[in-house]
Order: C-alpha cells, then structure tokens, then sequence
C-alpha cells in the first residue's frame, strides 16, 4: 500500500534499519511482555526522534513524527504506544526549555536522552472511563529543597524500561490549597516500585503495569509549574504537550490499522469499490492527524488549537476503528480464523478509544468551544 511505503520512506530517513529488524521478528513476540522491541529501538536512537537537533537529537518536526509512528506501530503495536509516552514527555521538556520559565536544566535533560538513549515514562491519566486526564492520582507536598510525592499511575506503559518517569501531580499545602506542578524523576529513586496490572496479551508489550511511589523526594530543580487560567484554560506547557499526545497516540493506531488494510489491499479478488472505502477511511486518520502536527510546526498551540487537536483525534479514532473493521471482513472469516496477526491487529485497533481525555469528558467542552467559549480539557 502506497501511503504506507511513504511512512516506511520517511521512518527508514530519520531512523535507519528499525523497520527491517523490527520486520524480521514475529509480531507474537514483539507484542509479549520482555519484548526485544524496546531494545531495537534503543540501538536504532528512537529516544532522540522528537528532540531538536540544537540539544543533540534527530530533530523529527511532528508532521514527520506521524508517519514515523505509523510505519513502527504497523509492526510492532506495543512498541509504537510505550514511546508515544516518551515522545509525549520529549515534547512537554523540550517547550519548557524554549520558555521563560525555562531553568536551563532542561536542554541538559534533552541532550541526556539523546545522548545515553534514555526513555521517559509518563505518569499523568489514568484509563478510567470518564475520568480526566488532570485528575492526577499522584499527589505531593512541598519540603526544604523539593517535593515528597506519593501516589500510584497504573497503567503506566514503558514501566520496566524506563530511565526517567514525569508525572503531573497535585501538590496540597497545610491550608489545602492546591498547586499542578509537572515533575521529572529518575526511575530507580528510593520509593519507585513497579507492580503487575496489565491483564491481557494484547499490547503486552508496552509494558503498561503499575508504577507506585512511596515516599519519593523529587528535587525542586526537577518540578515545573503547570498552571490553569482564569477561565480554566491551560497553559502553553500542557497545552503542547496535551496536542503532541493526542498526534501521536493516534498514529499508533493508525499504523495497525494501516498493517490491516495492507494485507486486505493484497487479496487477490479484493474489490475496487472495496478497496476505496478501505483507502478513504484510514488515510481521513492520517490527514487528520497531518493537520495536528501542521499546528504544532506553525506553532499555533492557543487553546482554539487545543479544541481543534482533540476534534482531529476524535475523528481519527472514528476512521481508524472503521477502517480496522472493514479490512477485518473484507480479509473474511477463514483468515481470521487461520492468521492469529489478523485477530490481534484487530483487537488492539479497539484500544485507540480508552486513551484520555474520553470523549463522554470532553463533549460538553467541545460543544462550549465550538460556541465560541474557551475549551477546558478535563
């Protein structure tokens, strides 16, 4: 399928020889828990995709980002969703360091990454239906010199890899006011623990298990301010970052999806008009998601764009779980029955609607925001 081979054209540029090692292992095992996917995307400088070239990383702009998500995601599902977290984290560091409120810390974080191939895990929603993605369940209090932070992320892809975890927390004073702070800390602190939590085969391999931390002090120069406006907007911090999620997360679905369509598109007696509907639904996901990332790259990151970055999802969701379906019937039953990929592919493209915000939080803010209101995300 041509729009695939253009992500494999544009992942092969900025990370050379990924796709053919990942390619030469079965899906089965690089969807399992102790994959060797992560490992191939260490050796292959994934963790320095998103990070600019000033701070010693490959420089992807997020047009780029989508198609290089993609082209991972058609073979190797798992691998595609645990790095969106990291990339999600990348994103949020590397504004902060462009900022004001930058404390020059950051740019050595970034160069870290690249350098020492380092993964971020991300500790900020949960998978609760209905639930925002800023009600935290992670919380601190403020000491000499940083903060006491205490709470559990579950589930938390990338648990077991990971180098560096951020994590967005509520942090309550003796009055029992209440201060969002984003914070960054290294995963073998005193008081991180991982615990079992994923409960099924499929994307098994992102590692999403359950992260606790017990008493863990994270040092003042690692906290960063995440404020909310007067009216309940975010601000630019979040605000890109919470767009970057969205554009990527998204794409790892669509690249399953795209891995279905592939092998309908390859059937012999595969219709024209078939085959049509198939290339409609999953490139209107791909475009969508183009748009996002075209944003990003203008830096157009006000809250209007917000809206329009959770719309773009939305609709994606929509294209890719369609386009997931029909290439499921249209590849028939006895493939189902007799290619285990066909199944699992299809399963996983399912799990693209329970990634935060949900929808049911969202469409009161969406409908207020399309009357002209400011979008507040929960």
């Amino acid at each position: 399928m041509r729009c695939l081979e253009f992500a494999d054209a544009i992942c092969d540029t900025h990370l050379p020889g990924l796709l053919d090692a990942l390619s030469a292992i079965p899906l089965a095992d690089l969807e399992r828990p102790g994959s060797p996917a992560l490992d191939l995307f260490r050796r292959h400088g994934g963790p320095a995709l998103l990070i600019p070239k000033a701070y010693g990383g490959i420089g992807v702009g997020p047009v780029d980002a989508v198609h290089v998500v993609r082209a991972i995601s058609a073979r190797a599902p798992s691998l595609a969703v645990a790095t969106a977290m990291h990339h999600f984290s990348v994103a949020t560091i590397f504004t902060l360091a462009d900022s004001l409120r930058s404390s020059g810390l950051e740019w050595a974080l970034l160069e870290g990454v690249a350098d020492q191939n380092l993964l971020i895990a991300s500790a900020f929603a949960e998978g609760n239906p209905g639930q925002g993605i800023l009600n935290s369940t992670v919380t601190g209090r403020r000491v000499e010199g940083g903060i006491v932070v205490n709470g559990s992320k579950r589930p938390c892809s990338l648990s077991r890899s990971m180098d560096l975890l951020s994590a967005g927390i509520s942090v309550v004073d003796d009055a029992g006011r209440r201060e969002s702070v984003v914070l960054l800390l290294p995963a073998g602190a005193p008081g991180v623990s991982i615990h079992p939590f994923w409960g099924t085969d499929i994307l098994a391999g992102a590692e999403s298990d359950e992260v606790r931390l017990t008493d863990v002090f994270v040092d003042e120069k690692l906290v960063m301010p995440a404020t909310v406006g007067g009216q309940g907007e975010l601000d630019e911090l979040q605000t890109v970052g919470f767009m970057w999620f969205e554009m990527i997360i998204a794409s790892c679905y669509l690249g399953m999806a795209s891995a279905l369509v592939g092998r309908a598109f390859a059937k012999p007696k595969l219709s024209q008009e078939r085959a049509a509907e198939l290339g409609i639904r999953v490139e209107t996901a791909a475009i969508l998601l183009e748009s996002v990332g075209r944003l990003l790259a203008d830096g157009d990151t006000d809250n209007a764009s917000l809206a329009k970055a959770t719309i773009a999802r939305y609709g994606a969701e929509d294209a890719i779980v369609d386009a997931a379906n029909q290439a499921v019937a249209a590849l028939g039953g006895v493939s189902f029955i007799s290619a285990p990929d066909i199944a699992y592919l299809s399963a996983a493209c399912q799990c693209v609607r329970f990634h935060p915000p949900s929808r049911v939080s969202s469409l009161d803010a969406l409908v207020a925001s399309l009357s002209g209101a400011v979008f507040r995300i929960k």
